[in-house]
């Protein structure tokens, strides 16, 4: 393992791998991991396209990323997702549960059908993904020469989990699931020195939130509702990911840590979308 104040990357030699990996957040996230030194596999569900450019960005080659297409709400394929990397990286140390489906509606115009879908993909899927590395981990154990931790998961939730806007809740529901989960899985790991904390995103600057941010009235009556008095970009949330996958944050487990400039903070916060 790396002395504490070497030129090392903070993840060389640790294999990772990021769900949901085309999406902005997840593709900041995976970009980071890589740039610390980590071998990253990126996986999607449907659209191969973003993760083509993705591992165009990384510098794909060898054994350095590669992609892994699965739906996370599919048990079998979850499962053999993991064989993929296993095989591909000869282990796993880090996870990033990041994939994550999205229906805005109204409470009452809501269908039965979304609701269940964004439960399995956003809730389900985080389950099984980390249900399978922490099993992976236990049986890996402590390696030494790559971290104090057996394992490390990050799950990705939103500022959502404590505030809520009007259009989302279903998913709000999801989100705050997995800030629950995530705190029991934490617990439970612990005895194994495995880690699990979440990362709660605030106002991120994507295309998903376009509307939010992409005229000057618009963006400055968001920016009223952001304290540190600018948007995020998807690098904040990657440095933080990289933070709680390292070493440096040996001791933290269970916690959910917003990037979100202190949006969190405002309870007058309204729509972001």
């Amino acid at each position: 393992m790396a002395a504490p104040h070497d030129n090392t990357p903070a993840l060389a030699g640790q294999r990772a791998l990021v769900t949901g990996a085309g999406s902005a957040i997840g593709a900041g996230i995976a970009l980071a991991l890589a740039a610390a030194g980590a071998k990253v596999a990126l996986n999607y569900r449907r659209d191969s396209q973003p993760i083509e450019r993705l591992l165009s960005r990384i510098g794909a080659g060898g054994d350095e990323a590669f992609s892994v297409q699965a739906d996370v709400a599919e048990e079998d394929q979850v499962k053999g997702m993991f064989e993929q990397v296993a095989e591909r990286f000869g282990g796993l140390d880090i996870l990033v549960c990041n994939a994550w489906l999205r229906r805005d509606a109204p409470l009452q115009t809501l269908t039965l059908e979304d609701w269940e879908l964004g439960l399995r993909i956003n809730l389900t899927g985080q389950f099984l993904c980390a249900r399978e590395a922490i099993g992976h981990f236990v049986r890996q154990g402590v390696l030494p020469e790559r971290s104090t931790s057996a394992g490390k998961i990050l799950c990705i939730a939103s500022a959502q989990d404590r505030v809520t806007w009007t259009g989302d809740s279903g998913d709000a529901a999801s989100r705050g699931g997995v800030s629950v989960l995530m705190q029991a899985m934490a617990r439970e790991a612990a005895a194994y020195r495995i880690r699990v904390n979440g990362i709660a995103p605030g106002a991120i600057r994507t295309e998903d939130n376009r509307p939010a941010w992409n005229t000057p009235e618009a963006e400055t009556a968001l920016l009223e509702r952001i304290p540190y008095g600018r948007m995020g970009d998807v690098a904040d949330v990657g440095r933080a990911a990289v933070w709680l996958a390292s070493d440096a944050a040996d001791y933290v487990t269970g916690v959910t840590l917003c990037v979100d400039g202190g949006m969190s903070l405002n309870s007058a916060v309204t729509e972001v979308s």
